[in-house]
């Protein structure tokens, strides 16, 4: 299994992009987390916003698949969506996750 990260410009975005990967299967469930205070370096300058963070658990083998649309349906041109490994869970939730993922 693994969780992709990610933030989006609106808490309405991530709502919606959530359902849609939920949808499409990409992702078993997401988190949706309140607003965040991010401060990165874009295009020579220091930027300093709120975002809606964002956690998606999907099969490891999925997460690729699962970024890719994330992007098409970001408002991002460049969206952060990055995936960690998921090292252990409960027996039952991974199952779960593998079959809420599972493609055909």
């Amino acid at each position: 299994m693994a969780t992709v990260y990610a933030t989006f410009a609106s808490h309405e975005e991530a709502e919606r992009v959530a359902r849609a990967l939920v949808e499409e299967r990409l992702a078993a469930c997401a988190n949706i987390f309140g607003t965040c205070r991010s401060i990165y370096r874009w295009e020579g300058r220091i930027a300093d916003g709120e975002e809606t963070a964002a956690l998606f658990k999907t099969a490891a083998d999925r997460a690729d698949a699962l970024i890719a649309r994330l992007a098409e349906l970001h408002s991002y041109d460049l969206p952060a969506a990055v995936a960690w490994p998921i090292a252990a869970s409960t027996p039952g939730f991974a199952k779960w996750v593998l079959d809420e993922t599972a493609q055909g």
